[in-house]
Formats: structure tokens, sequence, C-alpha cells
């Protein structure tokens, strides 16, 4: 049960509300979580790659990061949002950038994280909804309150954007309760409890490295990205893409007319949903800078992407190249433009998403995806791998 909810945190009764908010469901069906389901794929490298279960030739198995810019110079904003309101864990390979107060830092929670570079200079807002699973909704309200009547500890929070509301669908009472909460430049996150914390930080699974002697995030998953679409795009086609580059099934029970979502593993979805504001809404989730080329003309892409492990990483390549999406962003060292250098780099990009039977590949939606292997060319797990054991 959830204690008191404090004089100051707006409540608003779903059955009441026609507002605006973020598109959050905490009643929606989760996918099955299984250990097994995880950890009994195939991340050969061969091209004659055995099929795994489903006679798939591949799979998502997680949804590993965000990347979003920050604004630069508000390192404070960004640390008082990311480490004392939603208590991610400091990732120790960007903790010099931390106490500089500068460049990209990472913020953990559970297997997951948000890369979070500093913009130039200014912030960028996702155009969709960062749904989490947390394992202390009673904290972040309370630190929500203590914000509200002064205290300190959110000072860089303040003149900013910040805000939570709660949503629950009876106000009699607390179950069902999940936030909406808004960061300090207008990113909309939903936060939901979680039902069985050690399931969802899934320990037995893996996890993202840690300062020495730190607790553990109370922010436990990243469970779903919501990419907001124009009305009228094709989710079909959508669904179809997914399918054919990684194998990802759409999830039926939660597909509406207005949405799809496709699994990101067992354990994660990303959805595409027509924007909520409604058919005029213009809908870009790429930022083209031609200015900063590389020597084939691959323009940077400086907005948000997103990155996934899948187990058999020159299938995915090859079927993104059957599809012309592949992608190489100038913006970071590390580009593959060959099959055998994604195998080397254990990555590969792509841009844009298309429908695999529109012949004209119409672009739908561009959203940049960093596709990576979790083992190496010789077999041993790649450094950035968060799972304990890749013996699959």
């Amino acid at each position: 049960m959830l204690k008191s909810l404090g004089h100051q945190l707006i409540l608003i009764v779903i059955a009441s509300t026609n507002a605006f908010m973020p598109t959050c469901q905490p009643n929606t069906p989760r996918i099955p979580r299984t250990r097994a389901s995880i950890t009994n794929g195939d991340a050969s490298i061969e091209n004659d790659a055995p099929l795994e279960k489903d006679n798939k030739p591949c799979r998502v198995l997680f949804l590993d990061h965000l990347n979003i810019n920050h604004q630069k110079g508000r390192h404070d904003a960004l640390n008082a949002f990311y480490f004392d309101f939603l208590k991610c864990s400091i990732d120790p390979r960007k903790h010099e950038n931390y106490l500089a107060g500068e460049k990209t830092v990472w913020a953990n929670l559970g297997m997951h994280q948000f890369h979070l570079p500093e913009g130039k200079p200014g912030a960028q807002v996702l155009d969709g909804v960062i749904t989490l699973v947390h394992e202390n909704l009673e904290g972040l309200i309370e630190r929500y309150n203590d914000f509200l009547d002064g205290d300190d500890t959110l000072s860089p929070l303040r003149g900013t954007q910040f805000h939570v509301e709660m949503e629950q669908d009876d106000e009699d009472s607390s179950d069902d309760v999940l936030l909406v909460v808004t960061d300090p430049w207008g990113n909309q996150f939903c936060i939901l409890p979680s039902d069985d914390p050690e399931d969802d930080r899934a320990i037995f699974l893996g996890a993202q490295p840690s300062l020495e002697g730190a607790a553990p995030s109370e922010g436990l998953k990243l469970e779903d990205l919501t990419m907001y679409v124009s009305h009228g795009s094709n989710l079909k086609g959508i669904a179809r893409f997914y399918e054919q580059v990684f194998c990802a099934p759409t999830i039926e029970e939660l597909e509406t007319d207005t949405s799809v979502s496709i699994a990101m593993g067992d354990r994660q979805t990303l959805t595409f949903q027509y924007h909520p504001g409604g058919p005029g809404v213009e809908v870009q989730h790429d930022d083209l800078r031609f200015d900063v080329m590389d020597e084939e003309g691959n323009p940077s892409n400086v907005g948000p992407h997103i990155s996934l492990y899948v187990t058999n990483l020159p299938h995915s390549y090859r079927m993104a190249k059957d599809l012309d999406v592949l992608y190489v962003n100038p913006r970071f060292k590390r580009r593959a433009y060959t099959e055998d250098e994604a195998i080397d780099q254990c990555m590969f990009r792509i841009l844009d998403i298309v429908d695999p039977m529109d012949k004209k590949r119409n672009v739908i939606v561009s959203l940049e995806h960093e596709v990576r292997a979790v083992k190496t060319r010789y077999g041993k797990k790649y450094k950035s791998c968060p799972l304990s054991e890749i013996d699959f």
C-alpha cells in the first residue's frame, strides 16, 4: 500500500480526465518473462547460422539503451533528475564526466541505460513516451513533494519543465498507481510500480556496471519505448520491417488501430503510435546535419537513437542491406561500412524504417538503431554487453 501521497502531488483519476497525457497503461498485459527465453538463442556469426526456436534465424534479446541529448552546460539539472530523483546508478565508465560536469554521462537502471551526451547546445525532446518500472514510487512521490516544499536536493530543477502527476484507475484505491513525469526539458516518462522487483531487475540475466559500494538503481528496467508517428503511417509495414530484419514479432494483444508494439526480446516492447496530438502534428525523430559528413556522403544524425542486442548480427545486417536501410553515422567513431566491419565492430546502424512489401521503399519513419552483437568474431562476450552469460 502507498503511504500518504502528500498534499501537493497532483492526482489524476484516469476515468475523469481528457487531458493530453502520455499513453500509460498500468493494466497492459506484459510479455512473459522467462530466463530461458533470453539465454537460449544462437549468436553464431557464420553465414549459414542454424535456426533458432520457432525456426527463426535471429532474435532480439533486449533493448539496451536510449541515447538522447541533454542541454549543454546543465549537468546540474541532468544529475538532479536522473540520479537524485529517478535514482539511476552512475555508470563508472563515465564517472569522470559526471564529476567534471561535462560531456556524456550514462545513467543505468538494471540491464538498461540512458546515454546522455551534451546537445549543441540544446536538449532533445523525444516525440514519445519512455516507460520505466521502478521499485519505489513512494520515494519518488516523497522527493517530489519535498521539492515542492522548497527542499534544495532537486533545486537545479527549479525553473525547468520538471513535473510529476499521478494516475490511478480508482481514486479510492492505491492499486494500479503510476506516475507521469516530465523531465527538465519536456521528455515524458511513464513510471510503473514493480510487481516483482527481483524479476524486473533481472540480476539472474545480468546488469550494467556500477560504482564500487554504490546502491543499486531504484529504476529496474526500461519496459517500453513509445515513438509517435504521423497519423496514417503504415503500422503494418513497421511490423513487417521488424519481423524481416530482426525476426521480432508484433504483440497482438497490445495492437490497436493506432499503434503497434514490437517485442524487444521477452521483457520489453518498442511501440509506434499515432501522435495523440492529432493528424496535423508533424513527427520527426532524426536530425540530419549535412555539414558533417563522412567520405561516403553520410550525414550525421544528432537525433536520438536506440540500441538493441540481437542473436545473429550478420542475418540482420543482410536483411537491412536488402532493404537499403543501412546507415553509418559520422557522429560516432565506430563505423561499419561492410558486413565484415559490422562483425568486427559488433554493431551496425540503420536509420529508415520501410515496408518490405513496398517495392518503392518509401520511408515510413526515420529512427536510428544501433544494432549490437552479443559476441565478437572470436566468440568472446562483447565488452559492453551486460548479460552475465552468453553460452548459447
